[in-house]
């Protein structure tokens, strides 16, 4: 039942974020760039909930995502789900108490999903190469993803701990108690 309610908790947070993403942070853009939310959702529940579940999320957004915005399906649930497998590296290597910790994980896992998105659509729709723009652009999304995640750090721990306790049945009060 604990494992129902936090599926549901999980659709939930995808639901809230989708609507975040396309009506509230299209009005407040900045530079015209959004931040992107679901890079932060799926490697929080590769980070919290673990490796299964962050690829299998991870995938279904992404489809999902690929359906509603994207111009070919497939791509962004790959990219997602490896940010939800790397996750749970993450989890293991580092600490989710620390704060910077967790922004720098975000910031390299933005990256890492821009730029395989950058690649893949100058190849695939044969658009030019244009660098400093995308550096522009991506530094921008860095910077609102970054403020995001200092805003939210408290709640998403408390939930993160939350759903870990009712996915891997574990309760720490940090990590190296």
């Amino acid at each position: 039942m604990e494992k129902t309610k936090s599926i549901l908790i999980i659709l939930l947070m995808f639901l809230i974020i989708y609507f975040l993403q396309m009506n509230f942070f299209s009005w407040f853009t900045i530079a015209g760039i959004m931040p992107n939310l679901f890079v932060i959702l799926v490697l929080f529940i590769g980070l919290f909930v673990g490796r299964k579940l962050g690829i299998i999320f991870g995938m279904i957004f992404g489809i999902i995502l690929d359906a509603l915005l994207g111009k070919t399906i497939g791509v962004s649930a790959i990219l997602y789900a490896i940010i939800g497998f790397i996750g749970e590296y993450f989890d293991k290597n580092f600490s989710k108490d620390s704060r910077i910790m967790i922004v720098l994980i975000s910031i390299l896992s933005t990256i890492f999903f821009e730029v395989a998105m950058y690649i893949f659509n100058n190849i695939k729709f044969g658009l030019n190469f244009e660098v400093l723009n995308f550096i522009i652009n991506l530094v921008i999304e860095l910077i609102y993803n970054t403020l995001i995640i200092l805003i939210l750090y408290t709640p998403m721990k408390k939930l993160g701990y939350y759903l870990e306790k009712n996915f891997k049945g574990r309760e720490f009060l940090t990590r190296y108690f």
